[in-house]
């Protein structure tokens, strides 16, 4: 028989707790990125690490806490404690390609389209990845059409992330883009679930392995929770990250002393003036 399917078991509640989840994640994942960029001098590698880990942590977060809400009537839903954490893993890794591709080739139409590609059909099999750890007493189906423009929604959202981290520098843009991308991310998981149908085999309940959404998910979703908020600390006492400006911008080095600095400064070009004033402390000598 066919399964009564809810997603909003809690109504509101997880859909805008997924939401912000998201938009923590890549407001994060954005200014990390944006670091990388602004002083060549830092350790660029490590803020695109922390910057993908953001992202990734935050789209995996905003799935499972939109899942905490998924229900069907005839059936109890628990998950699959290794399938799970392996969905973590993918949406770090295949987020971090993406970002390293844009960090170090730069914001080309090809490198973005590439990098979008890759990393949307990361965040696609997570998604999916994370769906295959549903243990139920039934089959999960799902209706292509909804399958594919959820993946094309991923991409879409993944291309636009890269975009927005390599060319948006202010604060404020970063925040006004990550908005942007918590409706995608959460576009793309809510389009997917709607493709979702379950033929259950039967109402008896019936024990099996895995853990319930509550039991497994809440806790799970503690560790990528506080990793958001130890990178938001991390970016708070950065004020490169907060300002946006490049590193020479703010503190311009002195000149050098010595008749290196002498040199130097009579080789910089003054305002024009007159022979009046050029010829007068000449005389005066």
């Amino acid at each position: 028989m066919e399964g009564t399917v809810d997603g909003f078991r809690y109504g509101a509640v997880t859909p805008v707790a997924a939401y912000l989840m998201a938009c923590l994640g890549g407001a994060l994942g954005l200014r990390c990125i944006v670091r990388s960029l602004l002083n060549s001098r830092s350790w660029k590698p490590g803020w695109l690490a922390l910057g993908a880990a953001s992202i990734g942590c935050g789209i995996w977060t905003m799935h499972f806490i939109a899942m905490t809400g998924f229900h069907v009537e005839e059936t109890r839903v628990r998950y699959d404690a290794a399938t799970t954490v392996l969905s973590l893993v993918v949406a770090v890794a295949v987020v971090g390609i993406g970002v390293f591709i844009v960090g170090y080739r730069g914001p080309g139409r090809g490198t973005l389209a590439v990098a979008g590609v890759v990393t949307g059909l990361g965040v696609a099999a997570m998604h999916y990845l994370g769906m295959a750890a549903l243990r139920l007493h039934g089959d999960v189906g799902y209706d292509p059409v909804g399958v594919v423009l959820s993946v094309l929604i991923a991409i879409a959202a993944a291309t636009a992330a890269l975009w927005s981290a390599v060319t948006v520098r202010g604060l404020v843009t970063s925040l006004g883009a990550s908005l942007v991308m918590g409706v995608a991310v959460s576009g793309m998981h809510y389009t997917g679930m709607a493709a979702v149908s379950v033929h259950v085999h039967d109402t008896t309940g019936g024990t099996w392995e895995g853990d319930s959404a509550l039991s497994l998910l809440l806790p799970m979703l503690l560790g990528p929770v506080v990793f958001l908020l130890l990178a938001g600390v991390v970016i708070m006492f950065d004020p490169l990250l907060v300002h946006g400006e490049r590193a020479g911008n703010r503190n311009p080095a002195p000149p050098p002393s010595g008749s290196a600095g002498i040199r130097a400064a009579r080789a910089v070009p003054g305002p024009r003036t007159s022979w009046h004033d050029t010829d007068s402390p000449a005389r005066g000598r």
